[in-house]
């Protein structure tokens, strides 16, 4: 997927469209705090294995890509939902 590196947007910090410079967002670390994790925890705990089968066959082909807006203006930074691309290129 082509994507410019600025593009017009609105910016709800400046309430009105400015220019927005586009960059690829990083994973954070997942929280060991989360519903889920802690239920993985627990389960795994002591002895025996893993709790659930391990899924047979190949991944999806595709990763979900976040992108970070930044306002050329106020220098407000967010990231919009993901998008599936085998692979993006941002150009000038």
């Amino acid at each position: 997927m082509n994507k410019p590196r600025k593009v017009k947007d609105y910016c709800p910090s400046c309430d009105s469209h400015t220019t927005m410079d586009i960059s690829k967002g990083k994973n954070r670390k997942v929280s060991e705090l989360r519903k889920g994790q802690r239920r993985f925890r627990r389960v795994t705990a002591g002895y025996g294995g893993f709790p659930w089968p391990k899924p047979s066959g190949a991944g999806k082909p595709v990763k979900r890509t976040y992108l970070k807006y930044t306002c050329s203006q106020c220098g407000k930074t967010w990231q919009k939902k993901g998008k599936r691309a085998r692979r993006l290129d941002l150009t000038e």
